[in-house]
């Protein structure tokens, strides 16, 4: 047989190729309505269509009074309890909560004193990657994406684990405390490689060190001089624990299901959801939020005028303005209508690291477009349920005063939510549910088939 170089095809036969597959792929949306598909898995009121069941996470946001939808403020709850109350909880014992949040994500209830000190000392000692895993794996294919590093890290944690196929929960469990305790090393030396192969900056590797929490080893891998405040650390383990678990509809964690239902290994369900957040649509919508708030500040000529600000905030609703998407990023959400829980919680805190930082300035105008753009919004567009600010409209904003880079922005949501997406896995395998397969209608017309010598 012939063999033929890929430069042998010019750009006009993948242009014609493309449109080809565009055509063939588009399908007319009349007919999404007159089949009563739910796009999205979601009812046209935006509920979601229910297709399992959880003891993990709610995420509660509305009411039915008398068949009617209520909006509500928002609530997340983890395992019963509501996130408003765990986060008082250890701030008020001054303490951080990643790691108790962990364990209670898992085993379904808050651990004593002496259950999480040596829940703690477990995740540490599964810090430590396999002998040269960090140069082998990660420094030698360094990757201009974190999360692509992130994923190409997990499965190939696969190869040096002799137990890899083993779904018993025993050996799952297992799997998922070491994947949880290592994330924030595969991130950060991925980071680490991209910065230097990439940005021709200083390459850092410390090692996670055992007497520190996530959030501290985080940031002590990530900066240079491994120095942090208080304040710091404690927020950046506020974010982790608002970002743990979000309900086992999340795309990410429902892909964590779909995979595990298969019964492939930890690894690969992992990796599956990571490729899920890398999503825009999911895990990267603070960073749009950051670049918005970057371009607002460009073009506002006084950060204090309420109208100039609606003014704005018009112009991106109506494409003039930023990336011309026509989205306010980080206010609406797809299930919260009134309020997200997690950025009332983060917001308080985010005002005590902005003072911190000399930044009031900055989160005055944060706090300005929270509150100016449901207006607008409301003002442009016709919905069925209200808008308020969610999570990534202040967590870009916090990973910035904590000079973490924007490339880390995602990773670090993965950070957290490994705790969510193996609380998920050990509860699909537990309850040993059917290969999750929903149905796709086939619209196409059927065909007779043409000879080859016959074709035009």
């Amino acid at each position: 047989m012939q063999t033929y170089q890929i430069e042998q095809f010019d750009e006009k036969m993948f242009d014609d190729l493309s449109n080809a597959a565009k055509k063939s792929s588009y399908v007319n949306p009349e007919l999404y309505s007159k089949y009563q598909v739910k796009r999205g898995l979601r009812d046209l009121d935006g509920r979601g269509v229910l297709v399992g069941l959880t003891e993990i996470g709610e995420v509660h946001s509305y009411i039915l009074d008398e068949g009617e939808i209520v909006q509500v403020p928002g609530r997340l709850i983890y395992r019963g309890y509501d996130i408003v109350d765990l986060v008082k909880g250890f701030m008020k014992d001054d303490r951080f909560g990643f790691e108790e949040c962990v364990y209670l994500l898992l085993f379904g209830h808050l651990p004593n004193g002496k259950a999480l000190k040596e829940f703690e000392q477990l995740l540490a000692g599964y810090q430590k990657l396999p002998e040269d895993f960090a140069r082998d794996v990660i420094l030698k294919a360094p990757s201009k994406d974190i999360m692509n590093t992130l994923a190409r890290s997990v499965l190939a944690l696969y190869s040096f684990d002799d137990n890899a196929d083993d779904t018993s929960i025993n050996n799952v469990l297992k799997q998922c405390l070491r994947l949880t305790a290592c994330f924030p090393s595969l991130a950060v030396y991925g980071y680490q490689a991209l910065s230097h192969y990439h940005g021709n900056q200083s390459l850092y590797i410390h090692s996670p060190r055992p007497e520190l929490s996530t959030a501290e080893n985080i940031l002590s891998m990530l900066r240079p001089d491994s120095k942090y405040s208080k304040l710091e650390a404690r927020l950046l383990d506020l974010a982790l624990v608002l970002h743990a678990e979000h309900g086992g509809g999340n795309n990410s964690t429902f892909v964590t299901h779909v995979v595990t239902s298969t019964g492939t290994d930890t690894y690969s369900a992992m990796s599956a959801a990571i490729g899920a957040l890398k999503g825009p649509r999911h895990g990267g919508a603070n960073i749009k939020v950051v670049q918005m708030f970057e371009d607002i500040k460009e073009q506002l000529k006084d950060w204090n005028d309420d109208e100039e600000i609606e003014n704005y905030l018009s112009r991106i609703l109506t494409k003039d303005a930023f990336d011309r998407s026509g989205l306010i990023y980080g206010i609406g959400h797809a299930v919260y209508s009134i309020s997200d829980p997690r950025a009332v919680i983060l917001k308080d805190y985010v005002a005590q690291l902005a003072r911190e930082k000399g930044l009031e300035d900055e989160f005055k105008l944060y706090a300005a477009v929270e509150r100016l753009a449901p207006q607008v919004i409301s003002q442009s567009n016709k919905m069925y349920k209200g808008v308020s600010a969610n999570i990534d409209f202040f967590s870009g904003f916090v990973y910035r005063m904590l000079n973490i880079p924007v490339e880390m922005f995602t990773p670090m949501f993965a950070i957290a939510r490994i705790a969510g997406w193996s609380a998920h896995r050990i509860e699909e395998i537990v309850n040993a549910g059917k290969i999750i397969r929903p149905a796709y209608k086939s619209v196409a017309p059927r065909q007779t088939y043409i000879n080859l010598t016959e074709r035009t």
